[in-house]
């Protein structure tokens, strides 16, 4: 066919703007901009998401520590032993 992907079709009246990706600055507005966006969404987010993961945290541990008590041996079983 001899045409690339991005010229398939030809649309009039619209303008297309670009810019080289040598020329762009990946790490603009990072600081200014992105780490309090990025502090904004974890508060926005953390009551939602905190209390599934401490109750799971919370019933894991007690799990855990239920699982050994059961499994520990009764020394009074093995007081007459020599």
């Amino acid at each position: 066919m001899g045409k690339h992907f991005g010229q398939l079709a030809k649309i009039r009246g619209v303008i297309h703007y670009r810019l080289s990706p040598y020329e762009q600055n990946i790490f603009a507005g990072t600081l200014s901009k992105g780490i309090p966006n990025v502090a904004r969404r974890i508060r926005s987010q953390l009551l939602y998401v905190a209390p599934p993961f401490i109750l799971g945290y919370l019933i894991y541990d007690w799990a855990n520590k239920e699982n050994a008590r059961i499994h520990r041996k009764n020394p009074a079983d093995y007081a007459n032993d020599e």
